[in-house]
């Protein structure tokens, strides 16, 4: 064969192949392939189960799952007749809505601080940041002084150096409780939660750093030039910079409250799964997904036009 003859037939090899657009999505799809198939199989396949579960009567036999269509009716039992959903519910909202907004100004106080230069500024990071790592429940319950849940009642004692109740009894002990029933109930519930508030913090001051990290030099040294003091540099310079993160990290907090394993609602659903009521306890998970995209959007819909957004 020629050298010509084995030229074309090269160039009409490489044409009948795939060009190479065609081959990056080919590798693209590929990459994908087994999260699709995970989404599938254990996303999208047990949410339409657990949908369909909210409008059936579902009974279990050995090796079996029965379901007959029954409507709305599971919805109305759990609403109207459970004993505790409808209040585990109001008691998780009510927590979210005052626990939310300490946390992000915490998480921003935090987040500024160990954004200035000093000694030891990584390892105050890691501090921070070692709940993300360790935030199992039996450790939270552990440290926060839950031990009777975790099986370890023997060991109280050691959980007292963390219990949140002392500086509650310390500002009972100074009077401050003197205020009315209301206010007393805030203080006492906030003074209570002091390390839960610390504990589910470590996101939003991470996401919060890298907004200030992202603070142009120019800026800061445009308002030492004009004689801005610190609080109007962080009113004009810092807090349109982080706006957008505020956002962000308020639907992070508000996701992460309504989805803890450890909040009453959470663990009411789990028991009526344990007990095999699949009916009422896939009604309740509906009610409260329902509930928490109405929330989500709402929020993103009041705080969405308070937002500053730079243009590039």
């Amino acid at each position: 064969m020629s050298d010509k003859t084995q030229a074309s037939a090269k160039t009409a090899k490489k044409r009948r192949g795939l060009s190479y657009e065609r081959r990056k999505a080919l590798y693209g799809y590929g990459f994908i392939s087994l999260w699709l198939v995970g989404t599938v199989l254990f996303f999208l396949i047990p949410l339409g189960k657990s949908l369909w579960y909210s409008f059936s009567d579902v009974s279990i036999d050995p090796g079996a799952v029965h379901t007959r269509f029954t409507g709305v009716d599971n919805y109305f039992k759990v609403v109207s007749e459970d004993p505790y959903y409808t209040e585990y519910l109001g008691e998780v909202l009510l927590e979210t809505l005052w626990k939310t907004p300490l946390i992000l100004i915490f998480s921003l106080f935090i987040a500024v601080i160990l954004n200035q230069k000093f000694r030891g500024r990584a390892l105050a990071r890691a501090i921070f940041f070692l709940p993300v790592i360790i935030a199992t429940g039996p450790v939270y319950r552990i440290i926060s002084g839950d031990m009777d849940s975790t099986g370890n009642s023997g060991a109280a004692q050691f959980s007292t150096m963390f219990s949140a109740n002392l500086v509650g009894e310390l500002m009972q002990f100074l009077g401050i409780y003197g205020l009315s029933d209301s206010m007393s109930a805030f203080i006492t519930a906030v003074a209570d939660n002091v390390f839960g508030i610390v504990w589910s913090s470590g996101i939003q001051i991470l996401l919060f750093l890298a907004a200030l990290q992202n603070i142009p030099p120019s800026a800061k040294e445009a308002a030492t030039m004009e004689g801005a003091t610190a609080w109007e540099y962080f009113w004009k310079i810092t807090f349109p910079y982080v706006g957008p993160f505020i956002l962000a990290n308020l639907i992070f907090t508000v996701i992460d409250s309504f989805t803890n394993p450890m909040n009453k609602v959470m663990e009411r659903i789990s028991a009526m799964r344990s007990q095999f009521d699949f009916g009422e306890a896939a009604s309740m998970a509906w009610i409260y997904f329902v509930i928490v995209l109405a929330a989500i959007g709402l929020i993103t819909i009041m705080t969405s036009r308070f937002i500053y957004y730079e243009n590039d």
